[in-house]
């Protein structure tokens, strides 16, 4: 649409979403000398507006300056925002977190197309002065990103109009344009037509949060360049295919040049003289031969000079662009990459910054690109919406698959509280919403078509379905027939099956997943998300990736999400913190539910990471003392790039170290020597064997000795006879209250009135500040939360802080006392828990815990003994499953060995205090104080799961944020014979699987020694 004068009726018409707007075209860089094309030099053909404009914010269109563009007004008193960013983030407004919901929801009653009153409205003014060598030539403006829908004017004239947050919008300044002083002024809504089409599950802001530039182009200029770089049904020989558009007619003679190299720079194909049509286009075919393919594993990347010329031969632009030659294809009903079947080990990602929103720069997709590689994921859906042109290139450069997904969720249209509820979804089969959301698809894949790391279009996300969703996705098929087709939406509408080419679902249980497989499946399945891992999360994980070897149709997923979406706040004491929904005002808001990511907000990584490292590594290493099994998963790489390591721990310390020679192509497998001498390990002990797969040589993200996969196995060496009592003489003092056992260097005292061990004293420094307690509640984790397991298991809440001591027992035996205790609950009748402590003559305590079942009672939440210590004991030293927390149902990450970690390092940092920090496979633990003097914590027979942590499991549960915490004054240890699984199916009702839950109507026994360290 073309029009010169700017209507604000556009906001709500679905039928204007561009004025003047130019077309999409791809995000090749232009060049006027080849040097520069190929040192990717900055282009200086474009000048950046990025920085300081002045800024004005009206909360809706009724205050705003109306006659802000026309130039003589004046600015004064306006503020100052930086460009890009969000308004909501500089001082304006106030940012919004909701999920499903529209943010205006239950605040004014509207449908779509129509837009709230409370639209606010940031007005932004620039003057710039135009490059000297630009004067009399065109010059165009190109904002990346403007969120939700925007007006331009330059130097008091209207330029034009657009929405679409996440797409280039692009204007010809060159009727307006002047020499010297330019004022352009840009008037920014936050709710448009595409607001109802932008209901992701992410913060909701405004305002230019993408790089603004202005951009000249040289007499013959190519617009558009679509390069195919094309593979033969052999996979081994390449045809790369070029077509060219200019933005105008060249004069008769000019011409083109292809020059194609590999990646070693070596010249493999060139076009000659490649005459320019009377319609200003270039096609052009080149047959590289035997090529490089390019996969995640190997992205190997040609590059494309193409220079243009005037008929003499004069150089006018250069371009290169990269290439890879690859095939995504659909064959036999399985989605594969040059010709192998692959496996998605991928993650959903937002672009976000804790400081900046969505407004991130190179620093943050290098940061994520290396976390994604470090980690073993090798694939990427741009949730929801399409990512600034760099993201794209670092996967060409990086090696990940994306799915591109476009701009498009609707999701409050049609999903009420969870109900599959219609009635008034947008798009559907409006006719009226068909353009704007074509249009949406057409300015992603003209853009990105290029990038071989692009293997999948994607519909967008949660928007039901519909005739204009179905034909968007033959409007992709027909324009690009080298991609798939995605989208998960037909899962509740089966009408419009053919929408998606591979069956996509969010949230399926592993179970649900067999049917589906099992049921004569017409199309591969993929988990577009799966395990929503918010808080303390990701269990069960491995059910899913055990589906890979089972079903050849079962191609992988990707976790919801990569970050976590929270924004740095100030507390009222001027602490910063990270942020979630509501905490800024925002109503409506959904809370907490920001906070999904395997990765913090900060960039850091999370424990989570640990067992999706694991579960998704190419290569699975099974040690024995002799040999090492080795299974590649690999796709197209070889272990020439990696060494092998073998390691021998004896209960936790080292004993052996070898490098192994390696040579197993890439799904092969094979069995090498261990390198571990014979007979090493015949000493009584527990001995892990340990294969580590590293880095041989830096690579662009990671460097040498970097470990992508490894495998441990455990074998036992028994001491041939029992290891006798400890010698030496106990005191024994039965008061009418307390009952004092001592002995050299120790002592204990139990209380008959407070029914516990209530002081232990080594070397006259005090372990107990507050006495062990059954304990049967865990801090409620968000899953837990989505569980209703307060409404549901609260009973082992009330269990735990109100018990019954129904009698004591004190028993003298040769070089032993022993002090037990029976506990009944008035929450949990007919269940009942016995804690006996045997005290031995070197001070150490055996102690046994026996939990009696009953019918009738909720799972446990946890089974275990808790107490505090002095916070002066703020070390630990584990003997464990680790180094990070793990669970019942995620630990197959976690390897044993011994780590060290601060108390205050323990627990995991997610957006809402909960249940976190646990080790499972616990053999022992030391806790100390600086000067490493403290106590330990022996399993006797099995392994145990421990946590150590400055507050408390009430103190965590009655706490929404971090602040909320009250002061550390105490060091919490908890012994648990068990604890109920994490779960991460979903977060809203998903139980933890079965064999990760604890019935409450068996009985159980585990036991401990307590003791000084020995450190």
């Amino acid at each position: 649409m073309s029009d010169r004068q700017a209507s604000l009726d556009w906001l709500a018409d679905p039928a204007v979403f561009k004025v003047n707007r130019l077309d999409a075209h791809s995000d090749h860089r232009y060049y006027a000398t080849v040097e520069e094309a190929e040192a990717g030099a900055p282009m200086k053909m474009r000048h950046s507006l990025n920085g300081s404009w002045s800024f004005h914010y009206a909360a809706n269109p009724a205050s705003r300056p109306a006659d802000f563009h026309a130039e003589g007004f004046s600015t004064a008193g306006w503020g100052d925002i930086q460009v890009p960013g969000h308004i909501q983030l500089q001082g304006w407004g106030q940012p919004q977190y909701v999920n499903t919901m529209y943010p205006w929801d239950g605040l004014e009653a509207i449908r779509p197309p129509q837009l709230p009153e409370h639209n606010p409205v940031g007005s932004y003014v620039k003057e710039f002065e135009l490059p000297a060598d630009w004067d009399g030539r065109p010059t165009f403006i190109s904002f990346q990103g403007v969120e939700s829908a925007f007006y331009v004017w330059l130097n008091g004239e209207f330029v034009g109009y657009a929405e679409d947050s996440f797409t280039p919008s692009e204007f010809d300044l060159t009727p307006h344009i002047r020499g010297g002083a330019n004022r352009l002024a840009v008037a920014v809504y936050q709710r448009s037509t595409g607001s109802w089409l932008e209901d992701q599950d992410f913060w909701r802001f405004s305002g230019i949060f993408r790089d603004v530039y202005l951009y000249t182009t040289p007499d013959i200029h190519a617009v558009d360049l679509e390069v195919r770089a094309d593979l033969d049904d052999t996979y081994r020989l390449g045809t790369l295919h070029a077509s060219i558009r200019l933005a105008d007619a060249a004069p008769a003679g000019s011409y083109a040049l292809l020059r194609l190299r590999d990646p070693h720079g070596a010249v493999v194909a060139e076009s000659g003289q490649v005459a320019l049509d009377a319609a200003g286009r270039i096609a052009a075919v080149l047959e590289a031969g035997e090529v490089q393919p390019w996969s995640a594993e190997l992205p190997r990347l040609y590059s494309l000079l193409v220079t243009i010329h005037r008929p003499g031969g004069e150089l006018v632009e250069a371009i290169v662009q990269k290439a890879g030659f690859r095939r995504f294809e659909l064959k036999d009903k399985l989605m594969l990459v040059n010709g192998k079947r692959i496996v998605f080990k991928g993650v959903n990602r937002h672009e976000f910054n804790s400081r900046s929103g969505r407004a991130i720069g190179k620093e943050d997709m290098l940061r994520d690109i290396r976390i994604l590689k470090q980690n073993n994921l090798n694939a990427v859906r741009t949730s929801h919406y399409p990512n600034q042109t760099l993201w794209y290139e670092l996967c060409d450069e990086y090696g990940i698959y994306v799915i591109d997904e476009m701009n498009l969720e609707s999701h409050g249209s049609w999903q009420k509280m969870g109900a599959v509820e219609p009635s008034w979804n947008v798009p559907g089969d409006l006719p009226e919403w068909q353009d704007i959301v074509l249009d949406r698809a057409a300015s992603m894949l003209e853009r990105d078509k290029n990038h071989p790391s692009i293997v999948i279009w994607s519909c967008g996300n949660e928007s039901y379905a519909g005739e204009v969703i179905l034909n968007v996705s033959n409007y992709f098929r027909e324009r690009d027939p080298s991609r798939l087709v995605h989208y998960e939406g037909v899962f509740h509408n089966r009408a419009f099956n053919d929408t998606s080419d591979m069956e996509s679902r969010m949230y399926a249980k592993p179970a649900d997943i067999e049917a589906y497989l099992n049921d004569d499946p017409q199309k591969p399945y993929i988990s577009c998300e799966y395990m929503h891992a918010m808080g303390n999360s990701v269990g069960g994980m491995h059910k899913y990736t055990e589906l890979e070897d089972k079903y050849p149709l079962y191609q992988g997923g990707f976790i919801w999400d990569y970050m976590d979406q929270a924004l740095i706040r100030k507390d009222r004491y001027g602490k910063e913190y990270l942020a979630y929904g509501g905490d800024f005002g925002d109503r409506p808001t959904d809370y907490s539910f920001c906070g999904n990511g395997i990765v913090h907000a900060d960039g850091t990584v999370s424990p989570k990471m640990q067992e999706v490292k694991f579960l998704y590594q190419n290569y699975r290493l099974t040690p024995s003392l002799d040999s090492i099994s080795v299974r590649s998963g690999s796709l197209f790489a070889g272990t020439g790039h990696l060494e092998l390591a073998c390691r021998l721990l004896r209960d936790g310390a080292l004993v052996h170290e070898a490098i192994v020679p390696l040579e197993v192509g890439p799904g092969e497998e094979a069995e090498v020597p261990s390198g571990l001498p014979q007979g090493i390990a015949e000493a009584p002990g527990e001995y892990v064997i340990e294969a580590s797969l590293r880095l041989r040589d830096d690579q662009l993200w990671a460097a040498a000795g970097h470990e992508v996969a490894f495998g441990q196995s455990v074998v036992r060496v028994e001491r041939e006879a029992a290891e006798p009592l400890p010698a030496g003489e106990i005191d024994v003092v039965e008061g009418d209250v307390n009952i004092g056992v001592f002995g050299r260097g120790w002592q204990a005292l139990f209380s008959k009135q407070a029914h516990s061990l209530v002081s232990l004293r080594y070397g006259g420094r005090e372990v107990i500040e507050s006495p062990p307690m059954p304990l049967f509640w865990r801090a409620t984790t968000d899953n837990d939360k989505g569980t209703a397991l307060a409404y549901t298991h609260g009973a082992w809440l009330a269990a735990s802080v109100a018990r019954r001591c129904t009698g004591w027992e004190l028993t003298q035996e040769a070089g032993t006392v022993t002090v037990a205790y029976r506990y009944e609950f008035s929450t949990a009748p007919g269940a009942w828990l016995t804690v006996a402590y045997t005290v031995r003559a070197d001070g150490s305590i055996r102690v046994r815990t026996e939990y009696k079942g009953a019918q009738g009672l909720a799972d446990l939440p946890i089974l275990a003994l808790t107490f505090k210590t002095s916070a002066d004991y703020g070390q630990t030293k584990w003997y464990a499953l680790g180094p990070e927390e793990n669970y019942s149902d995620r630990c197959h990450g976690a390897r044993l060995g011994t780590f060290s970690r601060a108390v205050a390092e323990l627990p995991s940092r997610y957006l809402v205090p909960q249940e976190s920090g646990n080790r499972t496979g616990v053999r022992r633990l030391d806790v100390l104080d600086a000067q490493g003097n403290g106590f330990a914590v022996a399993a006797v027979s099995e392994p145990l799961e421990c946590n150590v942590s400055p507050h408390s499991a009430m103190e965590l549960e009655n706490a929404a944020h971090v602040w909320e915490l009250p002061a550390v004054h105490y060091t919490n240890v908890t012994v648990a014979a068990k604890q109920l699984g994490v779960g991460g199916d979903d977060s809203w009702g998903a139980p933890v699987h079965p064999e990760f839950r604890i019935p409450s109507d068996r009985d159980y026994a585990f036991e401990f020694i307590l003791e000084p360290s020995r450190m």
